[in-house]
């Protein structure tokens, strides 16, 4: 409990310094590695669909197996042991960065919308260039409400189960789905297995999160018509989980979400999430921001009392 506490407070005084050594960063290049040696050897559907599931299985025990050893061998060492297990899970949590990343896109809009497009596509996968100052701030705003699921309350629920180990298997899973997991294009064998592990370890997170948003929203937003938009809309997305943080947020701040969007040229149509009572602006930006943070709040709450309750 004392290292989950002391990771989030670091998380949100320094983020992730993009100097500072971060697991995922290997992940990565251990995932693009993975990837070349598979299409070397298999060319075939099935071929690439069989090296998909090899490298979720591989990756899971790779990113579990490898800080429960360090872990285990440091287990005499209190400190040492505590800093390293506070620095795995400070690593697992991405809630500063989400946050960096939504105030520079509206800080980018305020020099322009080139601006702003430009920072969007940093971190989404859509085409930006023909997008208005509504649909980047609402690209900006689904960004945050989804990844609040994958990068905050995902881990956290991980480790609170597995521990740390925990935390780092299941960032491999994110890292393998946002880098493989897509369902068309080259990517439509190898990724089958990676998305839908994601899929699969994605079911609890996003459905607790969505009742966190809400939950703790009491006072500050309409969490009436959050559970309401989130009972009515959650279906409303290709993903079987985003749905659900995307329209507990769209409900609470009364905005609609969702609609086609261009991917890689190709126009794809989705429906719509919540209902248009309020006009997009940058203030809903922060405003994602705060119910981001208040879910976050929200768990460590929810986590200690029954901590402290099962002693």
């Amino acid at each position: 409990m004392i290292s989950i506490i002391l990771a989030i407070i670091i998380d949100f005084l320094i983020g992730d310094p993009y100097s500072f050594p971060h697991p995922v960063k290997l992940m990565g290049k251990t995932i693009s590695v993975e990837e070349k040696i598979v299409r070397k050897i298999f060319k075939s559907e099935k071929g690439l669909k069989f090296s998909g599931f090899f490298i979720v299985l591989a990756n899971i025990s790779l990113g579990f197996s490898i800080p429960f050893l360090i872990l285990y061998l440091t287990r005499n060492y209190k400190v040492l042991n505590t800093v390293i297990n506070t620095y795995f899970i400070y690593t697992c949590i991405a809630t500063k960065c989400l946050h960096n990343e939504a105030i520079n896109i509206s800080r980018a809009l305020d020099k322009g919308i080139e601006e702003g497009r430009k920072r969007l596509s940093y971190i989404v996968g859509r085409d930006t260039n023909k997008l208005s100052e509504e649909e980047v701030i609402k690209a900006t705003i689904e960004t945050v409400a989804e990844n609040t699921s994958d990068g905050v309350i995902g881990p956290l629920l991980y480790i609170v189960l597995l521990g740390a180990p925990g935390g780092i298997a299941y960032k491999f899973i994110n890292t393998m789905d946002s880098m493989l997991g897509y369902m068309d294009g080259k990517y439509k064998d190898i990724g089958y297995f990676p998305a839908k592990t994601d899929d699969l370890f994605n079911l609890i997170p996003a459905r607790i999160t969505g009742l966190l948003m809400n939950l703790f929203s009491i006072g500050r937003f309409d969490h009436k018509n959050g559970f309401r938009i989130m009972k009515r809309d959650h279906k409303n997305h290709k993903s079987p989980n985003s749905g659900y943080p995307e329209s507990a947020v769209a409900g609470l701040l009364g905005i609609q979400l969702g609609g086609g969007n261009y991917y890689h040229g190709l126009y794809v149509d989705k429906p719509f999430i919540g209902d248009y009572l309020n006009k997009i602006n940058q203030e809903h930006i922060k405003n994602t921001i705060e119910i981001m943070y208040r879910a976050e709040v929200g768990f460590l709450i929810l986590y200690c009392l029954l901590n402290l309750l099962c002693r």
